[in-house]
Protein backbone atom coordinates (compact mmCIF):
# COMPACT_ATOMS: atom_id res chain seq x y z
CA UNK A 1 0.00 0.00 0.00
CA UNK A 2 1.36 3.55 -1.15
CA UNK A 3 0.82 6.99 0.87
CA UNK A 4 -1.91 7.75 -0.85
CA UNK A 5 -3.79 4.82 -0.68
CA UNK A 6 -3.50 5.08 3.00
CA UNK A 7 -4.59 8.61 3.71
CA UNK A 8 -7.91 7.51 1.31
CA UNK A 9 -8.46 4.73 3.76
CA UNK A 10 -8.03 6.05 7.36
CA UNK A 11 -8.90 9.92 5.82
CA UNK A 12 -13.13 9.35 7.19
CA UNK A 13 -11.56 8.01 10.18
CA UNK A 14 -9.45 11.32 11.15
CA UNK A 15 -11.48 13.61 12.34
CA UNK A 16 -10.47 17.36 11.44
CA UNK A 17 -6.82 19.06 10.61
CA UNK A 18 -4.34 19.43 13.75
CA UNK A 19 -4.10 17.53 17.14
CA UNK A 20 -1.04 15.93 18.25
CA UNK A 21 -1.24 12.35 17.27
CA UNK A 22 0.72 9.53 17.79
CA UNK A 23 0.99 6.62 15.31
CA UNK A 24 1.81 3.25 17.59
CA UNK A 25 3.84 0.75 15.55
CA UNK A 26 4.81 3.56 12.42
CA UNK A 27 7.54 1.11 10.66
CA UNK A 28 8.70 2.68 7.86
CA UNK A 29 5.79 5.32 7.97
CA UNK A 30 3.17 4.63 5.58
CA UNK A 31 0.56 5.42 7.38
CA UNK A 32 2.36 8.03 9.34
CA UNK A 33 2.36 9.90 5.59
CA UNK A 34 -0.87 9.69 5.38
CA UNK A 35 -1.64 11.00 8.61
CA UNK A 36 0.60 13.70 8.35
CA UNK A 37 -1.33 14.48 5.04
CA UNK A 38 -5.02 14.52 6.47
CA UNK A 39 -3.75 16.46 10.00
CA UNK A 40 -1.99 18.95 8.07
CA UNK A 41 0.55 21.50 9.14
CA UNK A 42 -0.97 22.12 12.69
CA UNK A 43 -0.77 18.74 13.44
CA UNK A 44 1.93 16.48 15.42
CA UNK A 45 2.76 13.04 15.19
CA UNK A 46 4.37 11.19 16.96
CA UNK A 47 5.77 8.09 15.16
CA UNK A 48 6.65 4.77 17.53
CA UNK A 49 8.38 2.03 17.15
CA UNK A 50 10.87 -0.34 18.47
CA UNK A 51 12.92 -0.57 14.68
CA UNK A 52 15.29 2.41 14.74
CA UNK A 53 16.63 1.44 11.43
CA UNK A 54 12.55 1.72 10.33
CA UNK A 55 12.25 5.19 11.69
CA UNK A 56 15.39 6.55 10.52
CA UNK A 57 13.43 5.45 6.74
CA UNK A 58 10.98 7.55 7.60
CA UNK A 59 13.03 10.53 8.86
CA UNK A 60 14.84 10.67 5.52
CA UNK A 61 11.44 10.35 4.01
CA UNK A 62 9.78 12.89 5.59
CA UNK A 63 9.62 16.57 4.38
CA UNK A 64 11.88 18.92 6.61
CA UNK A 65 8.62 21.44 7.78
CA UNK A 66 6.92 17.88 8.82
CA UNK A 67 5.77 18.23 12.45
CA UNK A 68 6.82 14.32 12.64
CA UNK A 69 8.98 13.04 16.13
CA UNK A 70 10.35 9.37 15.52
CA UNK A 71 10.44 7.70 19.16
CA UNK A 72 12.34 4.64 19.67
CA UNK A 73 10.17 2.58 22.02
CA UNK A 74 8.51 -0.76 22.57
CA UNK A 75 4.62 0.00 23.08
CA UNK A 76 3.79 -2.82 24.61
CA UNK A 77 5.36 -1.05 27.79
CA UNK A 78 5.21 2.43 29.55
CA UNK A 79 7.00 4.92 26.72
CA UNK A 80 7.58 8.64 27.31
CA UNK A 81 6.84 10.82 24.14
CA UNK A 82 9.22 13.72 24.28
CA UNK A 83 8.13 17.20 24.48
CA UNK A 84 4.40 16.04 25.20
CA UNK A 85 2.78 17.81 28.33
CA UNK A 86 -0.84 17.02 27.08
CA UNK A 87 -2.71 14.18 26.52
CA UNK A 88 -2.97 12.96 23.09
CA UNK A 89 -5.88 13.92 20.70
CA UNK A 90 -5.20 10.72 18.71
CA UNK A 91 -3.74 7.57 18.51
CA UNK A 92 -3.40 5.51 15.00
CA UNK A 93 -3.10 1.72 15.22
CA UNK A 94 -2.46 0.85 11.90
CA UNK A 95 -1.23 -3.12 11.67
CA UNK A 96 0.18 -2.92 14.81
CA UNK A 97 -2.36 -4.34 17.33
CA UNK A 98 -2.43 -7.72 15.53
CA UNK A 99 1.40 -8.71 16.99
CA UNK A 100 -0.08 -8.48 20.42
CA UNK A 101 -0.86 -11.84 22.32
CA UNK A 102 -2.72 -9.53 24.80
CA UNK A 103 -4.36 -6.52 22.56
CA UNK A 104 -6.67 -6.11 25.49
CA UNK A 105 -3.72 -4.91 28.01
CA UNK A 106 -1.55 -2.88 25.33
CA UNK A 107 -4.72 -1.28 23.75
CA UNK A 108 -6.06 0.36 27.61
CA UNK A 109 -2.58 1.30 28.62
CA UNK A 110 -2.19 3.47 25.04
CA UNK A 111 -5.66 4.56 25.93
CA UNK A 112 -4.57 6.70 29.26
CA UNK A 113 -2.12 8.48 26.77
CA UNK A 114 -5.42 10.06 25.58
CA UNK A 115 -7.80 13.00 26.21
CA UNK A 116 -11.07 12.11 27.09
CA UNK A 117 -13.13 12.16 23.70
CA UNK A 118 -9.79 11.66 22.43
CA UNK A 119 -9.62 9.21 19.49
CA UNK A 120 -7.94 5.66 17.93
CA UNK A 121 -8.31 4.50 14.78
CA UNK A 122 -7.46 0.91 13.99
CA UNK A 123 -6.55 -0.22 10.60
CA UNK A 124 -7.02 -4.11 11.22
CA UNK A 125 -8.08 -7.62 9.31
CA UNK A 126 -11.20 -9.43 9.53
CA UNK A 127 -12.06 -13.02 8.35
CA UNK A 128 -8.64 -14.12 8.12
CA UNK A 129 -6.77 -16.56 10.27
CA UNK A 130 -3.56 -16.34 12.03
CA UNK A 131 -0.38 -16.34 9.94
CA UNK A 132 3.34 -14.92 11.01
CA UNK A 133 2.40 -11.81 9.45
CA UNK A 134 -0.88 -11.29 11.24
CA UNK A 135 -0.46 -13.70 14.52
CA UNK A 136 -3.56 -12.09 16.12
CA UNK A 137 -6.13 -11.11 14.30
CA UNK A 138 -8.54 -8.86 15.32
CA UNK A 139 -11.50 -9.55 13.61
CA UNK A 140 -14.18 -6.65 13.95
CA UNK A 141 -16.44 -8.64 16.92
CA UNK A 142 -13.19 -9.13 18.72
CA UNK A 143 -12.67 -5.14 18.22
CA UNK A 144 -15.86 -4.62 20.06
CA UNK A 145 -14.80 -6.29 22.77
CA UNK A 146 -11.23 -4.92 23.15
CA UNK A 147 -12.63 -1.36 22.92
CA UNK A 148 -14.92 -1.88 25.74
CA UNK A 149 -12.13 -3.07 27.91
CA UNK A 150 -10.06 -0.11 27.32
CA UNK A 151 -12.74 2.32 28.02
CA UNK A 152 -13.99 3.56 24.41
CA UNK A 153 -16.64 3.68 22.52
CA UNK A 154 -18.24 1.33 20.59
CA UNK A 155 -16.24 1.11 17.61
CA UNK A 156 -17.21 2.87 14.08
CA UNK A 157 -15.82 0.79 10.63
CA UNK A 158 -15.36 3.51 7.80
CA UNK A 159 -13.78 1.70 5.40
CA UNK A 160 -13.28 -1.97 4.44
CA UNK A 161 -11.39 -3.63 1.33
CA UNK A 162 -10.54 -7.08 0.36
CA UNK A 163 -6.90 -7.65 1.48
CA UNK A 164 -4.06 -9.01 -0.76
CA UNK A 165 -3.44 -11.19 1.92
CA UNK A 166 -6.87 -13.17 2.24
CA UNK A 167 -9.99 -11.52 4.41
CA UNK A 168 -10.76 -8.43 4.48
CA UNK A 169 -8.46 -4.81 5.78
CA UNK A 170 -10.81 -2.62 7.81
CA UNK A 171 -10.37 1.07 9.40
CA UNK A 172 -12.19 1.40 12.79
CA UNK A 173 -12.43 4.80 15.27
CA UNK A 174 -13.50 4.54 19.00
CA UNK A 175 -12.98 7.57 21.14
CA UNK A 176 -11.98 7.47 25.05
CA UNK A 177 -14.76 7.83 26.93
CA UNK A 178 -14.99 10.76 29.63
Amino acid sequence: MNTSEATILIGSAVPSPGGVWADIGAGEGTFTRALAELLGPDGRIYAVDQDAEALAALDREMPANANVTTVVADFTRQFELPGLHDPLDGILLANALHFMRDAATVLARLVTHLAPGGRVVFVEYDKRGPSRWVPFPIPTARLLELASIAGLTKPVITATRPSEYGGDLYVAWAERQP
